[in-house]
């Protein structure tokens, strides 16, 4: 399964999380983001505009999340490098890896990884 991470500033837009996933060059199955996010009206309207399940990961799973690219702001705000990053190898299942690690919306307010979980 191929599962695009999310994190976001509260004022994203859908445009904002189309710009970063398109970005990123894959097409998901199902899309992710920390669970005090996805219930942002933006986040909702994206996915149910692409007919994606959106898989919600626990702020405690994020914590010290190994990630290959590093923010500062989710380092401290979030405990881990990329929210992008953490949501998607968490919700993809274990032996998930990156195929694009973190891409930043063109406004700054929406980040998006890709991750894959083995023999998809």
């Amino acid at each position: 399964m191929i599962v695009a991470g999310f994190g976001m500033r509260t004022d994203v837009t859908e445009a904002s999380l189309q710009d970063a996933l398109d970005q990123t060059g894959y097409a998901p199955d199902a899309i992710a983001t920390v669970a005090d996010k996805a219930g942002f009206d933006a986040f909702q309207a994206f996915a149910r505009a692409r007919k994606l399940p959106i898989q919600t990961v626990l702020q405690d799973s994020l914590d010290h999340a190994q990630t290959q690219t590093q923010s500062q702001a989710s380092l401290h705000h979030r405990g881990t490098g990329s929210v992008a990053e953490a949501a998607a190898l968490i919700a993809a299942g274990t032996g998930a890896t990156l195929l694009s690690t973190r891409k930043i919306s063109n406004d700054r307010l929406a980040t998006c990884a890709i991750a894959i979980t083995e023999g998809s």
